[in-house]
């Protein structure tokens, strides 16, 4: 679960690392920018909607909650589509859903019609943009893929830092429906973005099969035969549970406090710029070649880092400590922003990925359905926004525990490949010296490989006493 799986995609064409992946880096960027943004985003305009339909925080607080749960929650549906479909077909088809979903909103006269529009239909056009944008990425990129996530990661707050005084201008200039109305307009330019994704090509100009059409199972359960798979699906669960809550009520946070509204939405502003710069940084830092095959340990650091962030952010009294909040959140942000999927392709694998990133989604769902509207049963329980900060950073606190001792006990400590058994994907142990391979396991690997087997592989020297390695260090 620590070391990166590095392999060629099962088309058998190279990741490029380059050339046109650099179009499809940007259009993952721009995908990621709207699909994470926009739910926090939403929450500029919570209270002129709490305003005109007469509801509470937890009520409100829904129309974000359904709209990341149907961005997690669809991930299987994403995957059997891109598995039949293809990755652009099916990103056309999720920005024009996008849209509509907006554009219906601006139109509605309740809020559990907002729950349909904006969070159903919206949310589902999200999704499916954002899984095929990630499947492609993971396609073109392998030695810089770590750099390449950050860079897409980037889009989130960037997009964020945008999108949140552009709501708030265009609530005070056009009213909320206004603003949903021209927000569902930029909503359009997913269907640009789903252009550049191109099928691979073979060297010579030949076309591949092309990744969007492999021939395998539209959706392999088999994943959760790994136990890596398992832990980081649980872990990754319990963290959605608290992770997206601070963001969603930070500016309701700074407005209950007196702060004017501009100043307020400024808050989620001074969040995305410290993300902007975090999460390219984490995926630099995650590419160095001593770094990547743990990982899994800096991504349970920044889940840490991020749930003791919410824990000290609860004592935030005035505008001044939500500023410094925001920064030291959108470090650990960031961070976690850049390495989970990451981590999650380092797991499994190019082959079974648009499956993985799927059902871990989907897993996610249940979280994120349960996170903000419990934030808001408990804000409108309470009228105290610190339990809700002190909640939501227990939640990512204990994913972190959760992550970091099933990697120490549960894979670090795995038994040898011969006592598991063997079979197609088993992972078989290879050492090798510091001076130099032993019994030929250089020559070993690749046929190993090519017979589905994956290394796992430590580098010794004379006493016996092996640190593991990616595969990328066989070749």
């Amino acid at each position: 679960m620590g070391g990166a799986v590095v392999d060629e995609g099962p088309t058998g064409i190279k990741a490029p690392d380059g050339g046109w992946g650099w179009a499809v880096l940007w259009g993952c960027f721009v995908i990621t920018g709207f699909s994470y943004a926009f739910p926090k985003a939403v929450s500029v305009f919570f209270k002129e909607l709490m305003r005109e339909f007469g509801i509470g925080y937890s009520d409100t607080a829904w129309v974000s909650s359904i709209l990341l749960a149907m961005l997690y929650g669809t991930g299987p549906l994403c995957s059997v589509c891109v598995n039949r479909f293809g990755c652009r077909p099916v990103m056309l088809a999720g920005g024009l859903l996008a849209s509509l979903g907006m554009v219906s909103a601006s139109f509605c006269g309740s809020i559990v019609q907002l729950y349909l529009t904006t969070g159903v239909i919206t949310g589902l056009g999200l999704a499916l943009n954002f899984q095929p944008s990630l499947i492609m990425l993971n396609r073109y990129f392998n030695k810089r893929r770590p750099m390449a996530n950050g860079l897409a990661a980037a889009g989130s707050p960037v997009f964020l830092c945008a999108l949140s005084p552009l709501g708030q201008l265009l609530q005070d200039h056009y009213g909320w429906r206004g603003g949903f109305l021209i927000l569902g307009g930029l909503l359009l330019n997913c269907c640009v973005c789903a252009a550049l994704m191109r099928p691979l090509e073979a060297p010579g100009g030949r076309q591949g099969p092309g990744p969007q059409r492999p021939a395998r199972r539209l959706l392999d359960l088999s994943v959760f035969r790994d136990r890596g798979f398992v832990i980081y699906a649980v872990a990754a669960s319990v963290m959605v549970l608290g992770l997206f809550v601070p963001p969603v009520f930070v500016v309701s946070y700074a407005k209950d406090l007196g702060v004017p509204d501009t100043r307020a939405a400024f808050l989620l502003t001074v969040l995305g710029f410290i993300d902007i710069f975090a999460r390219p940084t984490a995926g630099f830092v995650a590419g160095l070649k001593r770094v990547r095959p743990y990982s899994v340990y800096l991504f349970s650091f920044a889940m840490f880092f991020n749930g003791f962030t919410d824990l000290t952010g609860s004592t935030a009294g005035d505008y001044g400590g939500l500023v410094v909040f925001c920064i030291f959140f959108g470090i650990s942000y960031g961070m976690v922003g850049a390495l989970q999927f990451e981590v999650l392709m380092a797991i499994v694998g190019t082959q079974q990925f648009s499956s993985a990133i799927g059902l871990v989604l989907l897993l996610e769902a249940v979280a994120v359905l349960i996170g903000p509207p419990s934030g808001g049963k408990l804000l409108d329980a309470t009228h105290v926004y610190q339990y809700v900060f002190i909640l939501a950073g227990a939640e990512v606190l204990t994913s972190s525990l959760v992550l970091v001792l099933g990697n120490f006990f549960c894979i670090g400590r795995r038994p040898p490949a011969g006592a598991q058994g063997a079979g197609r994907g088993a992972p078989t142990l290879v050492f090798i010296s510091q001076t130099g391979p032993v019994g030929g396991a250089v020559g070993w690997a690749p046929a190993a490989r090519a017979a589905g087997h994956r290394p796992i592989v430590f580098f010794g020297g004379g006493g016996g006493v092996g640190t593991r390695r990616s595969k990328a260090d066989l070749w």
